[in-house]
């Protein structure tokens, strides 16, 4: 029995009348909570560069994916195998290039055939063959506006360059100010909406990933702040009774030990 074999059969007993009432009452909308916590604590162990960690976060998304797989197999709708067999039969259909006669000899020129295979796909099945199909709706939200933006690029509905981006970011920036002076509340969320979508766009002219660039600066928040409170506790105070002048003081202390700590990641 392989480990993968092993993994199901487990699984099916956990869900059997003599498993774990907890496994038998789930469901798959009641899964979808672990799914997205799991996959998130896996891209935390890539960015630590933790293979132990990183194994175990697989493991526990690969028992995601068997749990679902076996709640479909009860119903009789579909199983693992089916799961694996249709994955490999798209990996196939959508790498002609590798599988077929296709020719793709750079990155970008594999992205288009890719989605021009899931457009065909998609009017073979009579659904609507529009770009923006298969775009996730539970993305992140700037997640979601890069894609649709890159979706929308394919087609040729993108800026010249960098510099009418940067425009449009100023527009949107007066636009927010104006609504917020204004105070027309309806406004204010609208326009700053909009100002985050063409930061999108910049971001990705520039091909920086918006969702990365501000997870990190949140991880460098929260060092901070963190940094704050500790120095703070070494003095028997907290951030609720320090004073704005002394949480700067730390906080510009902070990103001098900051710096340091990364300088010495680098030279390790």
């Amino acid at each position: 029995m392989s480990e993968l074999d092993r993994l199901v059969k487990l699984m099916a007993r956990l869900r059997g009348p003599d498993g774990c009432p907890w496994d038998r009452e789930q469901t798959h909308q009641s899964l979808k909570p672990y799914l997205i916590e799991e996959t998130y604590e896996t891209l935390d162990a890539i960015d630590r560069e933790d293979d132990d960690g990183l194994r175990d976060e697989l493991g526990d998304v690969l028992l995601q994916i068997v749990f679902h797989a076996q709640l479909a197999r009860e119903e009789s709708r579909f199983t693992l195998e089916d799961v694996a067999a249709a994955t490999s039969e798209k990996l196939i259909r959508r790498h002609p290039h590798v599988f077929g006669s296709a020719t793709a000899n750079t990155p970008g020129q594999v992205v288009e055939n890719w989605e021009a295979i899931k457009s065909r796909e998609r009017r073979e099945k009579g659904l609507s063959p529009s770009i923006l199909d298969g775009i996730p709706g539970q993305l992140p939200s700037l997640l979601k506006a890069r894609r649709v933006q890159e979706r929308a690029a394919r087609s040729g509905f993108d800026w010249e360059d960098s510099g009418e981006v940067e425009d449009k970011v100023r527009e949107e920036v007066d636009e927010f100010l104006e609504a917020w002076r204004d105070a027309d509340n309806r406004g204010v969320e609208e326009e700053f909406g909009d100002l985050l979508f063409s930061l999108v766009n910049l971001a990705r002219f520039l091909k920086v990933c918006p969702e990365e660039s501000l997870r990190k600066t949140v991880g460098k928040f929260e060092y901070r702040f963190r940094y704050i409170e500790q120095e703070l506790g070494r003095q028997g105070k907290n951030p609720q009774n320090a004073s704005m002048e002394e949480m700067d003081r730390l906080w510009e202390a902070s990103k001098k030990q900051q710096s340091k700590n990364a300088s010495a990641d680098r030279d390790s």
